[in-house]
């Protein structure tokens, strides 16, 4: 079968599509043929080296959405031709930038007919990251405010379309260019980024009582000062490694908690992915999926899903 692998660390540039023996399932593991794998920014991180893989080569890759063609031994939720999407490959195992993939069931759901297969490889990553912030770890009710900076990305936008979905009114900060769609998607107020009065605007407009962080070295305090007392800030993306408050007791006297979070931290991503799909299935939730790619271009994703603005998500198909 054709798999996209790095044979050393490095820039996009070092990624090849290779033939590789087809994978066989251990117990616990299906497999699945791919149809769609999702792109995803963490995915970068193990090609340069910046998170450790098990070995050399490497087939990269968390997301994916296909039909079953195997089942290890101990699997019962799952049969040949069944369709379904899953997130979380690619870390201690090889991942989802292949024909053919295999992933333990727990990173697995069924994927509803509703949902195409690239839409299904869109959703995993973001969708659960989104997920564990809003339901997890904010435990957001209807009556409270949202705010999502990087309200255009990929966690940005499924988190607008989750807060939405939940009853609370959605803040995000965006460029410019991408307000109409984040108000399609369910923000009720887009602010720049950029502007000078941006922490007066949020909080004129309604201060968060969740805010959904992906700029996390730029916000803290920020977050702090425009949040209501008793908010619950969820760091999950951040520019560079460093971040800190001009006024620590700014966040004592509201007593805002600060959750940082990895999906990969998730018990049971299954539990996590089942709700979303049928979410999705309703036309509830639904990933924007900006661009999708040949295996030959992947190099060309990676490249684009840091460096390029857009709404939504790319998507690889073999």
């Amino acid at each position: 079968m054709r798999a996209v692998r790095f044979h050393e660390h490095g820039g996009p540039e070092v990624l090849t599509v290779d033939e590789v023996d087809e994978p066989e399932p251990e117990y616990g593991q299906v497999v699945v043929d791919v149809e769609a794998a999702g792109v995803n920014p963490v995915d970068t991180y193990f090609r340069e080296g910046a998170y450790p893989v098990p070995h050399l080569p490497f087939i990269g890759g968390g997301d994916l959405a296909g039909t079953v063609a195997n089942v290890g031994q101990g699997v019962d939720g799952f049969a040949v031709g069944d369709r379904v999407y899953g997130t979380g490959l690619g870390k201690g195992m090889p991942g989802s930038y292949a024909e053919q993939a295999v992933a333990p069931a727990d990173h697995l759901a069924h994927l509803p007919a509703e949902i195409d297969f690239i839409e299904g490889a869109a959703l995993g990553t973001v969708g659960a990251t989104a997920w564990q912030a809003l339901v997890h770890h904010a435990a957001v009710d209807p009556a409270e405010t949202v705010l999502v900076h990087g309200g255009s990305g990929g966690v940005g936008h499924m988190a607008i379309q989750l807060a939405e979905t939940m009853g609370a009114r959605v803040h995000a900060t965006a460029s410019p260019e991408h307000a109409d769609d984040l108000e399609a998607l369910g923000a009720d107020e887009v602010f720049d980024y950029s502007r000078s009065d941006l922490a007066d605007a949020v909080v004129d407009a309604g201060a968060p009582d969740a805010v959904v962080d992906l700029h996390m070295d730029q916000y803290l305090q920020f977050n702090t000062d425009v949040v209501n007392t008793g908010a619950t800030v969820v760091g999950i993306g951040n520019d560079t490694a460093e971040g800190g408050f001009d006024n620590i007791g700014a966040t004592k006297g509201k007593e805002v908690t600060f959750q940082f979070m990895s999906l990969f931290n998730a018990d049971d991503l299954s539990a996590i992915l089942a709700p979303l799909a049928d979410l999705g299935a309703r036309g509830e939730l639904s990933p924007v999926v900006h661009r999708t790619y040949d295996f030959e271009d992947a190099g060309e994703a990676q490249r684009a899903v840091l460096e390029d603005s857009f709404v939504g998500k790319l998507v690889l198909e073999p």
